[in-house]
């Protein structure tokens, strides 16, 4: 049986652990303990998000190798690439042009973007060699594709691609020493230690994968010496995976746009990371890097939420392995569901650790993503479990917190409407439902301000409403043009209450809620589109990733709009359930 990529990966999967394991017993043991559970898991996380990613990236990694291989390639002997001399020649070929992409991604701004979050971590430990990028692909492809010209088949460059990064992981830990004429040739732990501190003497120093012998032919090699400090010298401070990949690209974007010379917006994105164009520095500056300053993140974790966490991820890990067992085999569409579902998971696990969501909060994302999925794939019966269960924790959650009547009301008829819309021929039964969910929505969003308080977006509102009708109009029954109709100037308002409400209060809690009311009616008319006018590719995907984040907007926020300073709970950051972090 030929195994795929991502089922080797799977296969090794247990093997790091073991060796994690055994490095953190072997720490533990030493009084040297190098690991934190929340470093860790976000490590990890970020691996798996890597991995997972790479399924719409296997045109960079796979399509445009083979094209170039088959119709530039200067000669094909596959017989001497498949000898024990072509492969060792595959290898070191292999190696020599990692060297590039790798030095690149320390020196050009772009490739720095992809590359920082293998640097992001300030421990150093075997799991920090788990923490790889899931944006590489998209441009790092072209520093391989000599390979391809060279005439090195596609299976072998795939072959030796692997066993350069798997040589790579154990060079990820402190506790194996200098290893004396082994240094001299290859990357070593120590050698590795270098390349990941931030200190003056180990900047962007040894960036070999196998072979450190590259470093010293061109000039990029320093010796351990001093202790090595790790992280990156514009520290992330955050257990987002999704963030961690877009930090950067969004700093170059913010440069790029706030440049007034039309050359500097393109040189932010090519000149060595942390270069900006002088007028941005001068309006934008930001802090020197001071090495007395650095500090480590360590938001404070509760014993409940550190099992919490670790439960979670456990159960996480298990479905990213089964996905990934099946990914090569997989539709592309069903696997963009699944991506998009465990990624929403990582994300929540991570905003638990770091204090910015509570772990009931974390249940009900979780059961979001599964009613998703299970809703885009037609698993029915999977989908008939997680989809009510989800509003039923999101009510949970908003109760705990102490929530207006209004939301409850809010939350329990949009239940019901959800399980109408799951029930054949009981449409106009959910349509109603959600009609006096939304009713209960504008009441509460009403409380304490006027009514409309920004005509503006009354008028837009309704004027997006009106279109959406029109395009429904010659596909309805006669009975549904009369529903629709009063279902869509029922959403248009109460969108319209919350934006305008919004206008007025100036706040964060607010403007989220805002959001949610406009991602509400994105949701309703991608759901009406599909159903009456067009079908929609992965519709729903869409109707429900909307219908979901704007429901968990509300429960999160809509508490803080309708209550007075003196009792609300501070918005998104917000107090956590009992057993979570104090943030």
């Amino acid at each position: 049986m030929q195994l795929s990529p991502s089922q080797v990966i799977v296969l090794a999967t247990p093997v790091f652990f073991g060796l994690i394991a055994i490095e953190f017993a072997w720490g533990w043991a030493r009084k040297r303990n190098t690991y934190r559970l929340n470093d860790a898991i976000n490590s990890i996380s970020l691996g798996m998000l890597s991995e997972i990613s790479k399924v719409l990236t296997r045109f960079f990694r796979i399509a445009i190798y083979g094209a170039v291989y088959n119709f530039v390639a200067v000669v094909h002997n596959d017989a001497f690439w498949m000898s024990w001399y072509g492969w060792l020649l595959a290898l070191v070929f292999y190696d020599f042009c990692y060297y590039w992409h790798h030095r690149a991604g320390h020196e050009v701004a772009v490739f720095w973007a992809a590359h920082v979050v293998h640097h992001q971590s300030q421990d150093y430990n075997l799991s920090t060699a788990l923490r790889q990028t899931s944006s590489g692909a998209l441009l790092g492809w072209v520093f391989y594709l000599p390979m391809a010209v060279a005439g090195v088949p596609p299976l072998v460059f795939g072959v030796v691609l692997l066993i350069d990064l798997l040589y790579q992981f154990w060079v990820h830990t402190e506790h194996v020493p200098k290893l004396g004429w082994f240094d001299r040739w290859f990357v070593s732990p120590s050698n590795h230690r270098v390349h990941h501190a931030v200190n003056d003497v180990y900047l962007d120093r040894n960036y070999g994968g196998i072979l450190i012998v590259w470093d010293r032919m061109f000039g990029s090699f320093a010796e351990e010496g001093e202790k090595c400090v790790y992280g990156t010298r514009s520290p992330l401070e955050s257990w987002d995976p999704l963030w961690s990949n877009a930090e950067v690209y969004w700093g170059l974007a913010k440069d790029s746009w706030r440049a007034k010379d039309w050359g500097d917006k393109l040189r932010v994105w090519f000149k060595p990371p942390g270069w900006r164009p002088a007028d941005v520095a001068q309006r934008f500056p930001k802090p020197a890097f001071d090495m007395q300053q650095v500090r480590q993140f360590h938001p404070p974790m509760t014993k409940a939420l550190m099992w919490f966490a670790g439960l979670q991820f456990a159960a996480i890990l298990g479905g990213v392995a089964l996905f990934l067992w099946t990914a090569d085999q997989a539709e592309m569409a069903r696997s963009v569901v699944w991506l998009a579902a465990l990624a929403a998971c990582l994300w929540a696990v991570g905003a638990a650790m770091q204090g910015r969501i509570s772990m009931l909060e974390v249940l009900a994302i979780e059961a979001a993503a599964l009613a998703t999925a299970t809703g885009a794939a037609g698993l029915v019966e999977l989908h008939r479990v997680f989809k009510p269960l989800t509003m039923v924790l999101v009510m949970v959650f908003a109760a705990r917190r102490g929530a207006h009547w209004l939301l409850l009301a809010a939350f329990a008829f949009s239940l019901v409407g959800d399980v109408f819309l799951m029930l054949p021929g009981q449409f106009i039964p959910g349509l109603v439902s959600f009609l006096v969910a939304h009713l209960f929505f504008i009441a509460l969003f009403k409380r304490g301000t006027a009514w409309f308080p920004s005509r503006g977006a009354l008028l837009a509102t309704l004027a997006a409403a009106a279109v959406m009708y029109a395009i429904l109009f010659p596909n309805l029954a006669p009975v549904l043009k009369i529903a629709v109709a009063c279902y869509a100037v029922v959403i248009a308002t109460m969108a319209a209450q919350a934006i305008g409400r919004a206008k007025v209060q100036r706040d964060g809690a607010s403007a989220f809620v805002a959001a949610g009311a406009v991602l509400f009616m994105l949701s309703d008319s991608l759901l009406a589109i599909n159903r009456f006018a067009t079908p929609l590719p992965l519709a729903q995907l869409w109707v429900l990733a909307t219908y979901y984040n704007a429901q968990l907007l509300f429960a999160h926020n809509a508490t803080e709009v309708v209550m007075p300073d003196s009792i609300r709970h501070p918005s998104w950051r917000g107090e956590m359930d009992p057993g979570s972090s104090p943030g």
